[in-house]
């Protein structure tokens, strides 16, 4: 079982050391990853939690799944390996269009 956790339905202003304490009082968290906005540094609204192992993850699971953080009811679940959603189909020149399938 992996160790790495979603945790979404987070609120803008959420920090990362937020997450760090809500999920240190129920097991050992290696890691905290905010995700962020490129360009304005804004939360997305979502983060990824590494737990210190794979009990630690299932037990905040069972335990943080739904609870409340910032007036907020956030969802915990195992992360999803990333998909390789692929390109824009390549580079082209500067007003070259697409052909037509």
């Amino acid at each position: 079982m992996s160790t790495r956790l979603f945790v979404g339905n987070l609120s803008y202003q959420t920090t990362e050391e937020d997450l760090r304490q809500f999920f240190a009082g129920v097991a050992n968290v290696a890691s905290v990853s905010l995700v962020t906005e490129r360009d304005s540094g804004r939360s997305k609204g979502f983060a990824f939690i590494e737990m210190a192992s794979a009990e630690d993850a299932q037990k905040a699971i069972s335990e943080l799944n739904g609870k409340m953080l910032q007036d907020r009811t956030v969802r915990v679940d195992l992360a999803r390996p990333r998909e390789d959603r692929g390109g824009r189909g390549g580079k082209r020149e500067r007003g070259e269009r697409r052909p037509r399938e």
